[in-house]
């Protein structure tokens, strides 16, 4: 036999080092789907980092309170010069949804591509090496969560589900630098002009900002407006605020326009958040990788 064979300190350091390899080599996979071991991981390690998560939040929320108290002087003088503003706004409002009720009576439309329902949950964790990419929240299957599913919080969208267990799940944010990662969203027209429909595709860290493309080079876009998911890509409810225009320019094909968006959301502060759980059928089915066929202004009439 040879003399390697009958070193065994050797052989085990070779057989150990494989599969380290082969772990890592798994563990960088881009899984759609966690494995049986590792959603008990997950959910194992969720629990404790549960546990620790809420009283700081806990904390937190009691030092905002106090923060806000100091604040309320002043924020009351601020709200008393809008309230006015809100209540002639408040009624118009109605009126439109009451008009927009009989007109979906009328046409017979039963479903609303804003309809959803919305699920309450909670940052536990995330990763510094993604901090710009994912976070991990503390409702999972027996929630009623799914892959795919749309993540808010109160100022706008921040990201979807992409891998859930059953307690918990894993958000990618509008950040990520996943190219796969589009968002149908529109500018919405004022005054008889047309809407600007277009796809969140990328985020620009050194502006801190999201890029929207494939903007139709006819349409005049300007800097303030406010940008809105469409709710035709089949996985964002429609109406999702997602920021505010920048700066425009064209691409560079010079085809069509691109546009710069400030996050209406910060990423960086996340502690609750909301899953919106659709209620409509999806206008168009997403593709195996994640990615979707969006329907254009042309193509479905609206």
């Amino acid at each position: 036999m040879p003399r390697f064979f009958s070193n065994k300190r050797l052989i085990l350091l070779l057989v150990g080092v494989i599969v380290l390899v082969a772990l890592i080599s798994f563990s960088f996979k881009d899984r759609h789907n966690a494995s049986l071991p590792e959603q008990i991981v997950k959910d194992v390690v969720g629990f404790g980092q549960s546990l620790f998560s809420k009283p700081a939040h806990f904390v937190m929320d009691i030092i905002g309170n106090i923060d806000g108290l100091l604040n309320t002087y002043e924020e009351n003088k601020q709200l008393k010069s809008r309230l006015s503003e809100f209540a002639s706004t408040q009624a118009e409002l109605i009126d439109v949804k009451s008009e927009n009720e009989r007109l979906l009576e009328i046409i017979g439309k039963k479903e609303d591509l804003r309809e959803y329902e919305p699920i309450q949950a909670t940052v536990i964790s995330r990763n510094p090496d993604q901090w710009e990419e994912k976070i991990i929240i503390d409702k999972g299957e027996v929630h009623g969560i799914e892959r795919n599913m749309a993540v808010i919080t109160a100022n706008g969208l921040i990201g979807k589900v992409v891998l859930v267990t059953k307690f918990t799940s894993t958000v990618e944010l509008l950040s990520t630098e996943n190219r796969n990662f589009r968002v149908a969203s529109v500018i919405p027209g004022e005054n008889g002009k047309k809407a600007a429909f277009g796809l969140i595709e990328g985020y620009d860290h050194k502006r801190g900002e999201l890029i929207m493309k494939r903007i139709d080079s006819s349409i005049d876009v300007e800097v303030g407006k406010k940008v809105i998911s469409s709710g035709l890509g089949g996985i964002f409810p429609k109406g999702l605020l997602i920021g505010e225009v920048t700066e425009v320019s064209t691409d560079d094909y010079g085809l069509t326009k691109l546009a710069y968006i400030r996050p209406a959301a910060d990423f960086a502060m996340l502690d609750h958040v909301m899953i919106a759980k659709r209620t409509s059928v999806p206008v168009d089915g997403t593709d195996g990788d994640g990615t979707y066929t969006i329907i254009t202004e042309g193509e479905d009439g609206s």
